[in-house]
């Protein structure tokens, strides 16, 4: 009951004509975002961060939020008219939605993409109004050994659900790196400055993200040569109502995709590993699973579903426990400290205004986007259909003024250049950028941790095993993080047998 009430008082604060205006803005800029193929969420909401400096944090959390769910919405356009995965969780829309199009029923298949993503959220959004709090309760009774094996059990369940384990610690020692940079919090000595005045403060998180998602995906993009060619979309409320009548027997597809979303979320690369899982179950499953990949509804359906769950539910462990689901996450969670909030339980005692006004406005603000993107979807395809010439100069012009804008300085100009050349090498050589970010976001919070947690037990390193709790979340953390060389050593051991 508490919480529903907590969720009233959440739209009491939402409901302001300019929350409302930034909605609306941050949907439309969400859905530009979604249907420039490789832009996607994370760098969207990257790049657009400065413009929140001047507002309130319950503004700009609502504002950026909701670059995120329309940029998540709108990925499906560009899998199902031009056959072009907007994000790497449209991958599996593609299957089924571009072959609907061809076949003259592009609406259909677009309005149960964007109405199995509003299904999925919502079913996620429910899941945190009333679990995120419980969450949040119990971290309240958290010590520096807790949080630390927080933070290890986070970083090893990216080792250890990777796909490449070498690369991906590579990318967490590069963050870890990154993060050390300027001056210590425990003692306050300067660290890797270099005798640099400009690195006093350390390298500044959001110039890091723009450069590494914004700039070096232009220039992924300039490299490939991107051109657009689709199918045009017909979208009447006539067709919406049809396609509407067909869901209900569905539900079965609806819901599984909404488990496994919120449930995803929860992990590293959880909304592609999701998209592909409930595709997967309900090609599984379905008594028409012989005809997926030909234009099935129901194959639009499961990974939509399971993709914006995930997405929505990556937010849980941010804002109870103060760690990131996703890559969008964590570029949140840097903005929440750029704001001067301190992510974690606290939040939810301190700032109960900001996060239940953060929870209102995902349950309004699906409600908004989906409404949107089922009456505007010919103006926003027509986006990609201006030449990549004219839109990557405009957005390489965004990113610099947002880099500096920062601290305005030239300075960060240049890091964000540096950042989006190593970002390029990165996607070039395949290496993973989530676990580059996450370390840089919490390598300071996990250095603190460990570091007073030591001091508190004299030195003794026993005290990650104190209690049941820590020694668990420990025990977790190391079997994920050694699980790929105990996989490795094992198949090693099969073939010795077999000899």
């Amino acid at each position: 009951m508490e919480n529903v009430l907590n969720l009233f008082h959440g739209f009491s604060v939402i409901l302001s004509w300019y929350n409302l205006g930034m909605m609306a803005v941050g949907l439309i800029l969400g859905v530009i975002v979604g249907v420039l193929p490789g832009l996607g969420g994370p760098n969207g909401v990257a790049i657009l961060l400065p413009l929140t400096f001047t507002m309130s944090p319950t503004s700009a959390i609502v504002m950026l939020s909701c670059i995120y769910w329309g940029s998540l919405f709108a990925g499906a356009i560009t899998s199902i008219l031009f056959n072009i995965p907007g994000e790497s969780h449209s991958v599996a829309t593609t299957f089924d939605g571009y072959p609907l199009a061809q076949q003259g029923r592009a609406g259909e298949a677009l309005t149960a993409s964007f109405t199995g993503s509003f299904f999925g959220a919502l079913f996620s959004v429910l899941m945190i109004t009333f679990l995120a709090p419980l969450v949040a309760n119990f971290a309240l009774h958290f010590g520096p050994p807790e949080f630390f094996a927080v933070y290890f059990l986070t970083f090893a369940s990216f080792i250890g659900t990777g796909k490449d384990t070498a690369k991906t610690v590579i990318a967490l020692m590069l963050g870890f790196g990154l993060a050390q940079i300027g001056m210590d919090n425990v003692s306050g000595t300067l660290r890797l400055t270099f005798g640099w005045s400009e690195l006093l403060r350390g390298v500044d998180f959001l110039v890091v993200v723009i450069g590494l998602f914004g700039v070096a995906e232009i220039l992924v993009s300039m490299e490939e040569g991107l051109k657009f060619e689709g199918v045009h979309a017909k979208i009447n409320a006539t067709v919406v109502w049809q396609t509407w009548k067909k869901l209900p027997k569905y539900w079965l597809t609806l819901l599984s995709g909404a488990v496994i979303g919120a449930w995803m979320g929860f992990k590293p690369g959880g909304a592609t590993a999701a998209s592909f899982m409930s595709y997967g179950l309900a090609k599984r499953f379905s008594k028409n699973g012989d005809k997926f990949g030909t234009g099935e509804l129901e194959g639009v359906l499961a990974p939509e579903t399971a993709a914006h769950g995930s997405g929505c539910a990556a937010l849980l462990p941010m804002m109870a426990l103060g760690i990131p689901g996703s890559a969008t996450a964590a570029v949140l969670l840097g903005g929440l400290m750029i704001w001067g909030l301190q992510p974690g339980p606290l939040l939810f005692v301190e700032q109960k205004d900001f996060v239940w006004g953060l929870v209102a406005s995902m349950y309004l603000s699906n409600v908004v986007g989906l409404v949107i993107v089922l009456f505007t979807v010919p103006l926003f395809a027509a986006i990609l259909r201006i030449p990549f010439s004219i839109i990557a100069p405009v957005i390489v012009v965004v990113c610099a003024v947002g880099a500096y804008t920062v601290n305005n300085a030239m300075f960060n100009i240049w890091v964000m250049l540096l950042f989006g050349v190593i970002g390029y090498v990165f996607k070039k050589l395949d290496y993973p950028l989530a676990p580059l970010i996450l370390a840089l976001v919490l390598g300071d919070a996990t250095e603190v941790s460990f570091r007073q947690a030591i001091l508190g037990s004299q030195g003794a390193l026993s005290v990650f095993f104190s209690n049941w709790l820590v020694g668990a979340m420990m025990a977790a953390g190391l079997l994920l993080a050694f699980s790929p060389a105990m996989a490795l050593a094992w198949g090693k051991f099969r073939q010795a047998l077999a000899r």
